[in-house]
């Protein structure tokens, strides 16, 4: 299979060299060929079961029907997905001690307070997510949580100096030791990739629930230098999982995305 993703170059350009790479580049359709990729483990911790918590940021969550449509849809998607053949692929990258397995969906929350307009720094994400935890409005994390953060649409999200719709749709980082990943809404062509907007959140969603397993905090665990980490080498390649449409992953062991 000819393997195609954006330019390791280019992407690795928008970060500083001492911060890995970690987002969903932009939709490019003539992607260059990576047949040279190869993830290795930087001894950091995995996610061994993911339990994912999902924080719809945005009073348009709830105000129609489309919306509340896709708060649903993306609740049944994780309970699916974290039990399905896309997470038993990533057993390949098990280490002593860390076996990667199936996990489960914890629970959903809509947060219309002290909601962000025209956009939000990672920083303010982090501010923000401590804050929730500390007042139970969501679940408190273990080593194994992975919080994912929807903000609605018009919000532009802003990691390492970039900014989303301009130079990536998604991207997965940590807080100490907590796990999270920033999804804003798919309203530009470079994000959504010709998709539906639930089409463009299953794919964004997938690539980064794949990387926070593998490498949850970016860099320390299953990384490539160039290339970046297990979803960036596939960026933009999709198959059906569940009846999900979602990306595939680097395999090592096969030297391909599956």
């Amino acid at each position: 299979m000819r393997q195609r993703k954006s330019a390791p170059s280019t992407l690795a350009k928008k970060f500083p060299i001492d911060q890995a790479i970690r987002v969903v580049p932009l939709h490019h359709p003539a992607l260059e060929a990576t047949t040279d990729a190869r993830l290795t483990y930087r001894g950091g911790m995995l996610i061994h079961s993911a339990k994912v918590f999902t924080i719809f940021w945005g009073r348009s969550w709830v105000e129609t029907t489309t919306s509340k449509g896709l708060v649903t849809a993306m609740s049944k998607f994780f309970g699916d997905l974290l039990v399905s053949p896309l997470i038993d692929q990533l057993s390949e990258y098990n280490v002593s001690g860390q076996t990667i397995g199936h996990g489960k969906f914890i629970g959903s929350k809509v947060i219309t307070t002290n909601v962000p307009t025209g956009s939000i720094s990672d920083s303010a994400i982090q501010k923000a997510l401590k804050n929730w935890i500390v007042s139970k409005t969501i679940p408190a994390n273990d080593s194994n949580t992975i919080y994912f953060i929807f903000l609605e649409a018009g919000i532009v999200s802003v990691m390492g100096g970039s900014r989303s719709c301009r130079s990536f749709c998604g991207y997965h980082n940590n807080a100490g030791n907590i796990y999270y990943a920033v999804m804003p809404f798919p309203e530009c062509a470079g994000c959504l990739g010709g998709m539906t907007v639930l089409d463009a959140l299953t794919a964004t969603s997938s690539h980064e629930l794949c990387e926070a397993i593998t490498d949850p905090v970016p860099g320390t665990g299953w990384y490539d230098d160039t290339n970046g980490e297990i979803g960036d080498i596939c960026a933009w390649q999709f198959k059906k999982v569940a009846g999900y449409t979602v990306q595939l992953e680097w395999s090592n062991n096969q030297n391909t995305c599956l």
